[in-house]
């Protein structure tokens, strides 16, 4: 779009860069600063505009763009075209994704490369690469509070191995994805020592006080993120004899992004890990990017417009990287980090579909489908090219987040509701067989959510104990089960590592003190080779969640149905236990899914009527793609056995 303000700065911007920078191949760039500017212009001029330094800043902002396409390696710029042309590329069915930790998966980033067939044995073609770069090694978060942006931590191993793991990924038609930590710093990082040495600048780059007065104020609305083991959003730094905002952690200080050389430097560091072979990036945390008094400092409008500018200034010198919002946040604020359409107010391409995730959990639990369904039909819309992450298991805590409303429409009341699961899956209502343990309990409301491996919660592992083998039966059909939804629902379904072979809490975390107060560390084990050396023995748990996940993938990647075009119908039966579903190919409405699942422990009947007024089972029996046999109708009656799936076609 052309508008005359918005150009004339870039005209006078670009008189003024650097020489040297007008003797690279810059074609595409300027086409797309050209096509972006007036976005990026707007957006900065909105957040920034009344400041002095606002032409100063804009300047800076072009050359970094600028500056980081030059570094842009060719192959890297050749699949900016490809993505480009096919913009819909990552809406398709093939993409299927795992996360997990370099070190506990593989010991480094060279033993990484080494089990890249693992993951292709399995079909994964989506790798995210938990957080790696150089932290405090007692005060990390997981890799949360970074230290260094631009430095890996030498326990994993280089910049080089990086750059060597994604061509070896790119290689084998597989996607790399990495985190940006876009809230905050360690307060080991640079920034944050020079602030804390009475560096002005540097103080500017937080959120500093001398006094309690505004961080009381602050508080009055802002929420406790973790109260047990970091109360309060600030704390007071002895040396520099300041109040920082520290929403997660005492050790982690947000970032003040009222300052535009915090936004540049963070832009600066996203294309920096783009040109090291990122396909999609990670940006942790973005519901807390701008702080207001008199807010609760999260879902910001101002977070959206500086998630829109990443995105805008993304696209003009690597405009084939993905971006993935990391916002846990209610069910009717997330789909907002897409961004308000899909051609001038976009965001991120990619969320979690948190929502989802906690209404399978409520499935387990309650061994019913009402929630579910009810909650599906409350699922807010995506943009058209936009998608879902769904997931069963990550790394983090399970946090209920679904809506009062959809509990009190499934006949619940919200807070015993909410009670039960909690109960259920920490052990504590009588006969359950979960083995999870509270997190983040707050003492003053009652909430909390929940910790614990997939296999545990489910109960493999205290059936295991038990030696009972229908109980271990039940487990492992829960475990397919749910993968069966996240890999039929429309989106990117994204594997935990270790699921896929049945891993077990680890209580490993308690031996060393800096993780030893956090148990979403029993869910980060380091990964048993030994244990997925049985994936190939017959009849063993780990063979038998391999191998079905392995053909559900299989099959996935070959129905082009299951591809994310809004081409998913929900299906209302009379049976309350089941989740029914249908997904279509959009260029091609023959070819469509009907997807049954049973979410009971006990078989379950269906009556087919309703099926039929929807255009199946016209010919009485369906053939189950999963297992290959048909799904046969008894008496105007199916018979689901208990917890079990189904992918029918005619």
């Amino acid at each position: 779009m052309y508008e005359q303000a918005s150009h004339a700065l870039l005209n006078e911007i670009l008189l003024e860069l650097k020489p040297e920078i007008g003797n690279a191949h810059l074609r595409h760039f300027y086409t797309r600063l050209g096509a972006n500017f007036y976005a990026i212009y707007s957006l900065f001029h909105r957040l920034y505009g009344e400041r002095p330094d606002f032409k100063k800043q804009m300047k800076r902002l072009v050359e970094t763009l600028v500056l980081r396409y030059i570094e842009r390696s060719p192959t890297l710029r050749k699949s900016d075209l490809a993505r480009e042309r096919d913009y819909n590329w990552f809406l398709n069915q093939e993409w299927v994704g795992m996360a997990l930790y370099c070190d506990r998966f593989a010991g480094d980033l060279k033993g990484l490369r080494t089990h890249l067939p693992y993951l292709q044995e399995l079909g994964i073609n989506l790798l995210h690469v938990m957080p790696m770069l150089d932290c405090p090694p007692d005060r990390s978060d997981g890799g949360y509070a970074v230290r260094d942006f631009r430095r890996i931590d030498p326990h994993f191993g280089t910049l080089r191995d990086v750059t060597s793991l994604a061509s070896a990924l790119r290689r084998r038609d597989m996607l790399l994805v990495l985190d940006v930590v876009v809230n905050h710093t360690s307060d080991e990082h640079e920034w944050a020592q020079l602030a804390r040495a009475g560096d002005k600048k540097y103080q500017d780059y937080y959120f500093v006080f001398d006094d309690r007065e505004i961080p009381d104020i602050y508080e009055q609305t802002m929420p406790e993120i973790f109260p047990e083991t970091a109360p309060g959003n600030f704390t007071w730094d002895e040396e520099m004899g300041k109040w920082v905002m520290t929403v997660f952690n005492t050790y982690q200080w947000d970032l003040n992004y009222h300052n535009p050389a915090v936004l540049i430097e963070m832009i600066d560091i996203i294309l920096y890990w783009a040109n090291k072979g990122a396909d999609i990036l990670r940006l942790d945390a973005v519901a807390f990017l701008w702080k207001k008094i008199g807010s609760v400092c999260q879902n910001e409008r101002e977070a959206h417009l500086l998630l829109q500018l990443m995105k805008d200034c993304c696209q003009v010198t690597a405009p084939g990287v993905l971006f993935i919002a990391e916002a846990i946040v209610a069910p009717g604020e997330i789909a907002k980090y897409f961004g308000e359409d899909a051609i001038n107010a976009k965001e991120c391409e990619i969320a979690y579909n948190a929502t989802l995730m906690a209404l399978l959990w409520d499935a387990v639990a309650t061994k019913n489908a009402v929630l579910l369904n009810q909650g599906i039909k409350s699922l807010p819309h995506k943009l058209e090219r936009a998608t879902w992450l769904n997931y069963v298991r990550c790394h983090d805590d399970i946090g209920l987040g679904f809506g009062d409303s959809d509990i009190i429409a499934s006949g619940y009341d919200p807070a015993p509701h909410r009670r039960f699961l909690i109960d259920y899956f920490t052990g504590r209502f009588p006969y359950s067989p979960a083995r999870g343990l509270p997190f983040g309990e707050n003492p003053k409301t009652g909430d909390s959510r929940i910790s614990g491996s997939l296999a545990s919660l489910v109960g493999l592992e205290s059936a295991l104990e038990s030696r009972n083998e229908a109980a271990i039966t039940n487990a492992i059909k829960t475990i397919v089960l749910l993968h069966s939804v996240i890999l039929s629902f429309g989106g990117i379904p994204l594997l935990y590592y270790g699921d896929a072979i049945g891993t077990l809490n680890s209580l490993a975390y308690l031996a060393d003190p800096a993780k030893a107060d956090d148990n979403r560390w029993m869910n980060r084990s380091h990964f048993d080779w030994n244990k997925a050396s049985r994936r190939h023995e017959q009849g063993t748990v780990e063979q038998r969640i391999f191998s079905a996940l392995q053909r559900m993938i299989a099959l996935r990647k070959e129905v082009k149905a299951f591809a994310d075009f809004d081409n998913r119908q929900l299906l209302s039966v009379d049976n309350p236990n089941l989740l029914i579903f249908t997904r279509s190919d959009p260029y091609n409405f023959n070819d469509h899914v009907l997807v049954i699942c049973n979410l009971n422990d006990a078989p379950q009947r269906l009556s087919i009527d309703n099926l039929r007024a929807h255009g199946y089972f016209l010919q009485e029996n369906m053939k189950d793609l999963c297992t290959g046999s048909l799904l046969e109708v008894a008496g105007d009656t199916l018979e689901l056995p208990p917890l079990s799936h189904f992918w029918l076609i005619e």
